[in-house]
């Protein structure tokens, strides 16, 4: 039995290496925090935004572009939410 089990954690272990190298070099372009050269582009995202939400040019989207922006707005949320749970490190309510 342990010998089997020694050898499901050995293959286990080879059969991930690949998988997490190409996951490690998508978070190292991923997560990285902006830079001061990404804020102009961030600054005319922001307006171009804004200035869709004046003009009703969102209700031009297709579905799937509108289904693409809510599944990011809801992953925003849930990042934000797991935030404040580290931050006030407690799921509910703050230590006061």
């Amino acid at each position: 039995m342990a010998a089997k089990g020694a050898a499901l954690i050995k293959t286990l272990i080879t059969e991930a290496k690949p998988k997490l190298r190409v996951i490690a070099s998508y978070a190292k372009v991923e997560l990285v925090p902006p830079t001061p050269a990404d804020i102009p582009a961030i600054r005319s995202g922001i307006s171009r935004l804004i200035q869709s939400a004046k003009t009703g040019r969102y209700r031009d989207l297709t579905v799937r572009e509108a289904w693409l922006n809510t599944l990011i707005a809801v992953e925003v949320i849930c990042w934000f939410y797991i935030g404040e749970c580290i931050g006030k490190r407690h799921l509910v309510g703050y230590n006061v």
